[in-house]
């Protein structure tokens, strides 16, 4: 089964990056976030698909409007943290007080069950397994957390899937894993699904990867499509190049993947038979 997910946050939520990592200066910036989610309802309506949308509390606190429109057209939502902040830097006291103040904001918001987490930049690594009982205990059914290769962000290249699995944690909580689904090059895994590689694949063969694969767990965010959007200041130049190269060919290509292919949200994940992955 092929998942269609988004993570709802603006152009400027880029992790790691001084002038960026402070909540307190996010109001300085100007807003992208109508702009890049009207794009993607639009792509998601003209091919009549319903998807999962993990969106930020910050984004639900400054931009309700933006979560409303989402649960209107129909799409499953999901949180992305409050502030996105990368897990493994926050203690477990901190993370669940984030985990559940976007929890409550969300379903607040929709009056619906907010079941489903990613955590930002997929930021569960070894030393945070912890985080899977704070999300089972705060009600979290569904996460795609789990990046299973190397990542400058967390990373898990020990956890022994890139398939749907059910997570048994150290408490002994049960979760559905819907983990990054990998390809090989020359032996080394790499994520094609979203992101950078996303962008900068060419959509060839793109196309061939996502057929190829009879599971496949996407990630895309606003900022992929909007090619308006300024640059964030201070960058280096290679996450210059990560960050904005293909952005200008992105709606075209999720358009054709769209055409080519079936899509669900994360609620539709047949959860018999899945493999136990205990932690």
């Amino acid at each position: 089964m092929k998942f269609i997910t988004f993570d709802i946050e603006d152009w400027f939520h880029i992790l790691d990056h001084p002038e960026t990592a402070n909540p307190s200066s996010w109001d300085k910036f100007e807003s992208r976030i109508d702009y890049g989610v009207g794009l993607i309802l639009d792509s998601m309506d003209k091919h009549n698909l319903i998807g999962t949308f993990f969106c930020l509390g910050w984004i639900a606190e400054k931009h309700p409007h933006i979560i409303k429109r989402i649960d209107a057209a129909g799409h499953h939502i999901g949180t992305h943290s409050y502030y996105h902040q990368l897990a493994y830097e926050q203690s477990e006291d901190e993370y669940r007080k984030d985990l559940c103040d976007s929890i409550k904001i969300l379903s607040d918001l929709t009056g619906k069950t907010v079941d489903a987490y990613r955590a930002p930049g997929f930021s569960i690594k070894q030393s945070n397994l912890w985080a899977f009982d704070v999300m089972a205990e705060e009600g979290i059914k569904y996460d795609s957390s789990v990046f299973p290769a190397n990542r400058a962000h967390g990373g898990l290249p020990q956890f022994t899937t890139d398939q749907p699995c059910k997570v048994i944690t150290k408490k002994g909580y049960e979760i559905i894993e819907l983990p990054m689904n990998t390809a090989s090059f020359v032996g080394q895994k790499f994520i094609f699904s979203g992101g950078g590689y996303f962008r900068l694949l060419p959509e060839w063969y793109l196309k061939k990867l996502f057929k190829s694969q009879n599971y496949v767990m996407t990630y895309f965010h606003p900022r992929d499509f909007d090619a308006g959007q300024p640059m964030i200041p201070g960058l280096s130049l290679v996450r210059r190049f990560k960050s904005y190269t293909g952005i200008r060919h992105s709606i075209a290509k999720i358009n054709t993947l769209q055409l080519g292919n079936e899509f669900y949200p994360i609620s539709n994940a047949t959860t018999a038979a899945l493999k136990k992955i205990y932690l």
